[in-house]
């Protein structure tokens, strides 16, 4: 039984021991970022965790929950196991949470935000947690207080603070500046003194606290004030917290200084002199008089009037006008008026001693009437005001006045006094009849307003004066004029749309709409300007390009607003200044130029056209060659480009410059040009004999050769071009048995047999071949020996060797080469007359060449074989009658046989 009894109480001793209700308290910052730890649960509460084995063996896992979320719970968050309170994602603010519901709690279901606690600074976040599983269940109270950070500065309700104090306000006086600053924080962080910026040396501020803790700033009054000499002061006022660091707020106060009483009216004198004839009329101002209150409004304002030592009669004669202060004639001058009138006249202020004046009226009595002025206005006339059209007609009429005497007795005369075009003569046939009239026309523009009196005087002396006023009425008769009839303007090209020229000017002389001016644009003025109507401002809507247009005149118009309106022109001349925005340009991109080879050095080989269309400094273009500046230079005036030295087409047939144009701006331009230098061949040349190699070289030519077989050639070549190369060949002179056996093409310098060799053709044969070109206006030759030895064999070099040695006599045919040379036999028929002579001199050269020729065979074939070293003689002979072979320059060669 007591088994059965003990495991039926001890469940409930364990749920009454965890069931009863805990209240947790925690603080924090407000303002703090989410994840936050508050605090543990768990932990606070000593409950079991998670981590204990034993527990976590018996026992399901504890379990954290809010009871409900509402208001307060948005602030935090819970971990349903570890039971760790944090914040949440939703900033703290104190000041929105608890400031206006201090001393109150706000409940949000079982999560509520409270302030009521023993401290009336504190902010208290009120949450509900419910501990399961029911054998730990437990309802624990969470109060969170929210410490105050200084996050807010202090602020004054309005930006300008205006307070009044009286001018007579004592030293000391405390005045309370009505709306004081705020701040939402709390304690020191709230508001905690208050300064000027500026005193003025008779301020201060001082705060006051009352029960709740409020401060309210009061001014106090350090120094004396006076309206009169300053009525405002105008400084900061600052309000401060007592964080760290502290925070200010500031507004503006106004200091207005009220006025008192503390002036009273005075005068500037203190006696008045004045003198009134006794014929004046009522109503004749006599003087007027005039006190000052250095006050404001109604303790300034002043009343006029007599003293009591003032007699009646005086009182009765002159009325003085207690506001103004004017004195005037109220009752007419008789012969029983005193002469002399002590007026003594106060000038009262509220609660003022009156300020006193004195004013002597001396009376002159006049015993006859003033002669009598009567106008009759024939002009518009208003209130003495007389008004004329200008430019009305020479004597246009004004008045008629009638001058009459009142006593009937004496003689008055008149006569117009003052300045103008006006005439006062009588008016006949009538007496004392006269006429006021104009004497030229009236111009508005000179005067506007004339003033004239007629003067009646009496024999005695007496005179009387009308005064007129004429006003001149304004009529459109004056056109605008401009400042300047010729309005000289500049501006710089790609200027910027609707950049500005200038403001014209015009002045019209009229009054009123006559006299307003309207500017426009002439006919002549292109689109692309515009002119204000009303302000005169010329404007360009476009880039001006002075490239396109240098220059632009055009008139602009100024009208008035007359009735018919009047017009004057003017005329606008507007230059484009050059701004450096084109580049140098050549004429073309390529230049070509042929010059002759050996053209003389610095001679001018071509001129390099190039163009700016840019003006002055900014138009000059600069020539200079970017490659090949060491051969060739360019004149930079003229471009005229020149070779330094004499060119020569067979080292460098053509030239490639890159030419460059630089212009004078700033920013500088520029802009390349190719230039192809071709040179131009010259016959400056001979052909050069490439073979044979050498005048002392010979070929063995067999008798068996057939005619037409080519034998040798002679090959030149010529360094010029064209014409200039081109080589023809021809054979100016022979010598041998039967030289006329070989002939040489002209073209390929090919020769050839021409006939059949005989017995007695054996021999060595020379042949002077001249190559020559076809060059202008000279062409160029050379000249070569070709040496041909008939027979079947060589047997003796040396025989031969020493034949030519032997100076040639070979006389020199001067033929074209393109022609083929002739056998020589038709010269000697030619030259000879003697045929028998002839033939036997042929029998006997014939015999003597055969014996000549067996000798030197034998010799050859019984000597020995020596190593020759020929001489190889210059190509080039000079082609005289008689060829010294020992003349010309030798240079060694190896001769070979052919």
């Amino acid at each position: 039984h007591l088994l059965l009894f003990l495991l039926f109480v001890g469940p409930f001793n364990c749920f009454a021991s965890y069931s009863r209700a805990t209240e947790l308290f925690y603080s924090l910052n407000e303002g703090l970022p989410a994840g936050v730890l508050i605090g543990s649960l768990a932990h606070d509460l000593q409950l079991p965790t998670a981590g204990d084995q034993h527990r976590a063996s018996l026992q399901p896992p504890l379990s954290f929950t809010l009871a409900s979320h509402g208001l307060g719970g948005q602030y935090v968050q819970l971990d349903n196991r570890s039971g760790e309170l944090h914040t949440s994602a939703v900033e703290i603010d104190r000041e929105a949470l608890c400031l206006e519901s201090s001393g109150a709690t706000i409940f949000g279901g079982s999560a509520a935000v409270s302030s009521s606690s023993p401290s009336p600074e504190s902010c208290l976040l009120l949450l509900d947690v419910l501990v399961l599983p029911q054998e730990y269940f437990r309802l624990v109270k969470v109060k969170i207080a929210i410490r105050d950070v200084n996050d807010n500065a202090p602020r004054f309700p309005v930006p300008h603070i205006r307070l009044s104090v009286p001018e007579n306000a004592p030293v000391n006086t405390r005045l309370a500046i009505e709306h004081p600053a705020l701040d939402p924080d709390m304690g020191t962080n709230g508001v905690q003194t208050y300064r000027l910026r500026d005193n003025y040396g008779v301020f201060t501020l001082d705060v006051e606290e009352n029960e709740n803790g409020e401060r309210t700033p009061y001014l106090i009054v350090m120094g004396a004030l006076d309206r009169e000499t300053q009525d405002e002061y105008v400084t900061v006022i600052i309000a401060e917290d007592g964080g760290t660091p502290p925070l200010v707020g500031s507004a503006t106060l106004t200091i207005g200084i009220s006025d008192i009483n503390d002036n009273c009216p005075q005068f500037n004198d203190s006696q008045l002199n004045v003198t009134l004839y006794g014929n004046s009329s009522l109503g004749t101002q006599v003087a007027t008089v005039h006190a000052v209150d250095m006050d404001l409004g109604s303790n300034a304002q002043i009343t006029y009037s007599y003293s009591q030592k003032v007699p009646q009669p005086s009182r009765d004669l002159f009325h003085l006008n207690e506001s103004t202060g004017a004195i005037t004639l109220s009752t007419k001058v008789d012969g029983d008026t005193p002469r002399l009138h002590r007026l003594i006249i106060l000038g009262n202020g509220p609660g003022c001693i009156p300020a006193v004046i004195t004013v002597l009226v001396t009376i002159i009595k006049v015993m006859m009437r003033p002669p009598e002025v009567v106008p009759r206005f024939i002009a518009n006339e208003v209130e003495g005001v007389v008004y004329l059209k200008e430019l009305e007609p020479i004597n246009t009429p004004i008045a008629f006045f009638t001058i009459k005497d009142p006593d009937e007795k004496y003689k008055v005369s008149c006569y117009l006094d003052g300045d103008g075009p006006f005439r006062l003569s009588p008016y006949k046939p009538y007496n004392n009849e006269y006429l006021l009239e104009t004497t030229k026309p009236l111009d508005f523009e000179t005067q506007q307003l004339y003033e004239i009196s007629v003067v009646a005087w009496n024999s005695e002396g007496f005179h009387v004066k009308k005064v007129i006023k004429v006003q001149v009425l304004d009529d459109n008769d004056n056109s605008p004029v401009f400042s300047e009839q010729l309005i000289e303007l500049s501006i710089e090209e790609n200027n910027v749309p609707n950049a500005f020229l200038t403001k014209l000017h015009a002045t019209d002389a009229d009054s009123g709409e006559r006299g307003q001016v309207s500017y426009f644009l002439g006919p002549d003025a292109p689109s692309y300007f515009a002119l204000d109507k009303t302000t005169g401002v010329l404007t360009v809507s476009t880039q001006l390009d002075r490239e396109e247009k240098e220059k632009y005149r055009y008139t602009v118009k100024a009208v008035d607003s007359g009735f018919p309106p009047r017009e004057s022109i003017a005329t606008v001349t507007i230059t484009v200044l050059d701004k450096n925005d084109n580049s140098p340009r050549f004429i073309n991109k390529d230049f070509s130029f042929f010059v002759p080879e050996n053209f003389p050095g610095f001679g001018e080989i071509g001129v390099i056209s190039v163009t700016d269309a840019d003006a002055g400094q900014n138009g000059w273009v600069a020539l200079s060659v970017l490659n090949g500046s060491d051969i060739f230079v360019i004149d930079t005036g003229k471009g005229v480009l020149r070779a330094k030295v004499s060119l020569d087409r067979e080292q460098q047939s053509s030239y490639v410059l890159w030419i460059e144009a630089v212009d004078g701006g700033d920013p500088a331009l520029s802009s390349t040009a190719k230039i192809t230098i071709l040179l131009l061949d010259i016959n400056d040349n001979p052909p050069l004999v490439l073979f044979p190699q050498s005048n002392m070289s010979y070929l063995l030519v067999l008798p068996s050769t057939l005619p037409g077989s080519p034998i040798t050639e002679v090959y030149a070549v010529d360094k010029d071009t064209g014409m200039n190369a081109v080589i023809a060949y021809s054979i100016i002179g022979r010598r041998g048995p039967r030289p006329e056996s070989f002939r040489i093409d002209p073209k390929t310098g090919n020769i050839t047999l021409e006939e059949s060799l005989m017995q007695n053709d054996y021999g060595l044969y020379r042949l002077l071949v001249k190559v020559s070109d076809h060059g202008y206006p000279e062409p160029l030759h050379s000249t070569v020996m070709v040496n041909l030895f008939v027979n079947d064999t060589v047997s003796n070099e040396s025989y031969i060797e020493s034949l030519l040695r032997k100076e040639p006599d070979i006389s020199v045919e001067e033929k074209q080469p393109q022609i083929s040379i002739e056998p020589t036999h038709k010269k000697m028929e030619s030259a000879s007359c003697m045929p028998t002579l002839v033939a036997l001199s042929i029998i006997s050269l014939g015999s003597i060449a055969l014996v000549t020729g067996m000798g030197i065979y034998i010799c050859l074939r019984k000597g020995k074989k020596h190593h020759r070293a020929d001489e190889n003689l210059e190509v080039q002979i000079p082609l005289n009658g008689r060829i010294n072979l020992h003349m010309l320059e030798k240079k060694p060669m190896e001769i070979s046989n052919i």
